[in-house]
């Protein structure tokens, strides 16, 4: 099961993630956590994540620097990074990863922290999510508490926002098929295809209509596409264009993509001029 756990509410608007607690549970409010001596830098992540029907792994890596009094090597410390999408709040929709960051220390006061964040579509995603969003990490001692009914007083927590920025996007299909095949030279050839992109909501793939596609050719022997022409697709996500037989070679369709969608191209069509 996903460690994704959240200590309750205790100051506030503010919300613990407690990465290693198994299950969240209400807890005694006992006060607000102090503010954990840690910060976070040179965070790396994809900068561009497109996500199917299928979980995907994003991998991410940063510099923890905190003070000497707090014990990175406690079994009770954890840290991580994630995703927030929109403005950075305790309601906006997050990301996070399966489990805790492992930090190696690099000094008595630094550590190199490595984590994935693992994306499950249909749990986590709403189309309208797709596009930017922010990068966020956050540190939490529980300092000998349980996890599930701790002293807040006694708890560190630290979170930063606004550290970078990811784009999650619907990953895209694209098709091609050019006909008749053979063909005469100087006779007109007809190129079909659709541009469809994934609806996380219902894990399967809805047309994208209204978007520039541009129609391509490749000439037997060579190793570059040339675009002839850009089309845009209906609203079926549907293209269709025609073009005059000049020369053996293959036919393809590509889009450029966009922020919620990335660019992608269909495989050549190949056809055999006469």
């Amino acid at each position: 099961m996903r460690i994704r756990a959240t200590v309750a509410a205790v100051s506030g608007a503010l919300a613990l993630t407690a990465l290693a607690v198994p299950a969240a549970q209400a807890v005694t409010d006992s006060g607000a956590p102090y503010t954990l001596n840690a910060s976070f830098s040179h965070l790396s992540i994809a900068k561009a994540t497109k996500v199917g029907t299928k979980e995907v792994s994003v991998k991410y890596s940063y510099t923890l620097t905190h003070g000497t009094n707090v014990n990175i090597a406690a079994k009770d410390f954890y840290t991580d990074a994630f995703l927030y999408h929109g403005t950075y709040s305790d309601s906006a929709p997050e990301l996070y990863g399966d489990d805790p960051a492992t930090c190696t220390a690099t000094s008595s006061t630094t550590a190199t922290c490595t984590g994935s964040v693992n994306i499950y579509p249909h749990d986590d995603l709403k189309n309208a999510w797709a596009g930017s969003w922010g990068v966020a990490a956050e540190a939490v001692a529980f300092n000998g508490q349980d996890p599930n009914n701790p002293d807040m007083s006694k708890v560190g927590f630290k979170d930063q926002s606004g550290i970078t920025t990811s784009l999650v996007q619907r990953n895209p299909a694209l098709t091609a098929d050019a006909t008749p095949e053979p063909v005469k030279k100087g006779a007109t050839i007809t190129v079909t295809g659709k541009l469809t992109r994934c609806d996380w909501e219902h894990l399967t793939y809805n047309p994208f209509g209204g978007q520039p596609v541009k129609l391509q050719f490749r000439k037997a022997g060579t190793s570059t596409y040339t675009t002839m022409k850009t089309i845009t697709t209906s609203s079926t996500g549907t293209l269709k264009t025609t073009v005059t037989a000049g020369s053996d070679g293959y036919y393809r369709y590509s889009f450029a993509g966009v922020t919620t969608t990335p660019a992608v191209s269909s495989a050549g069509d190949y056809v055999d001029v006469q």
